[in-house]
């Protein structure tokens, strides 16, 4: 594929494995022939990278432990500012790039840079075909999420975005700062994003560009429709962190007064809805005990 497929050259992509089998090998190994590519692997395993199948254009950091999603976003980010990137496209290790998002992303972002937009961030809207089709963009408002659909031509300002899929301007990385590790998994776009629009930067939605993105486990059925599901463990950092974050002082609460509402409701699903019930209540409500009193970091 010819390197043309990047819509700038100054673009890297950063990748988090996470025991990868040969299918994520070979998504990295497609990354790399395009531009400067960094796997940040999370394996609690130590591999050669030959010995993976990886491309030698791969520049491979391996932890040897689950770090969090969010210290091997900032290693990957870190290194490729290191390398002269000025932007970075985020992915999970089983994300699926077209070329018209590796090359309209970094456009579209260089475009609104040059206009004056102080951007942070820049996404695609994401397809889960379990939970019925396209995902609308997402504003907070207050009691309720507001959701703007993704259509037309013109990037759209957003509250947040999901990591995978999502281009950061690598020049705003020092003022908003990184990803925060503290968290682990779950919320760290969320935070990452909010602490960005309260610096004064924007977070756009790009509606034209679609990426399939698969959330979480295989979702339950909620009142005839999709709710999706994660293990008992990722419930415990979902709602740790929830409830971190809705102590927070930068956090507006125009998502605080969402979370608080959605949270009993959560509760109520996991308690009800999954199998292994009994598991995913201890969690969660052993994540809302470490969240009241200040617990983070890794499980």
């Amino acid at each position: 594929m010819d390197a043309s497929v990047v819509g700038d050259a100054g673009t890297g992509t950063v990748v988090v494995f996470y025991r990868p089998d040969a299918g994520c090998v070979a998504r990295a190994n497609r990354l790399a022939s395009l531009g400067p590519c960094v796997v940040v692997d999370n394996t609690e395993q130590v591999y050669d990278p030959a010995a993976l199948g990886l491309d030698p254009r791969v520049y491979y950091l391996p932890n040897g432990a689950n770090l969090g999603i969010a210290t091997a976003i900032n290693q990957g980010v870190e290194a490729l500012i290191a390398c002269g990137c000025t932007s970075a496209i985020l992915f999970d290790q089983d994300s699926e790039a077209s070329d018209e998002l590796l090359r309209t992303l970094p456009l579209t972002l260089k475009s609104e840079l040059e206009r004056g937009t102080k951007v942070a961030l820049i996404g695609p809207a994401y397809e889960d075909g379990r939970l019925g089709g396209i995902a609308p963009f997402v504003r907070f408002g207050m009691w309720r999420l507001k959701r703007v659909a993704p259509v037309g031509t013109c990037p759209v300002e957003v509250d947040f975005l999901i990591t995978s899929g999502s281009c950061i301007n690598l020049a705003a990385w020092s003022a908003i700062g990184p990803m925060d590790d503290a968290l682990f998994i779950d919320f760290v776009d969320l935070e990452w994003c909010i602490r960005a629009r309260w610096k004064g930067y924007k977070v756009l939605g790009v509606p034209w560009i679609v990426m399939r993105h698969t959330l979480g486990d295989e979702p339950v059925r909620l009142f005839g429709r999709p709710y999706p599901m994660h293990s008992p463990v990722r419930h415990y950092y979902l709602f740790r962190n929830a409830v971190t974050l809705v102590r927070r002082s930068y956090v507006p609460w125009t998502w605080k007064s969402t979370e608080l509402i959605k949270l009993p409701v959560r509760l109520l699903v996991y308690a009800c809805l999954p199998q292994e019930r009994t598991a995913h209540l201890r969690m969660a409500l052993r994540g809302l005990y470490d969240g009241l009193r200040g617990r983070l970091g890794h499980l």
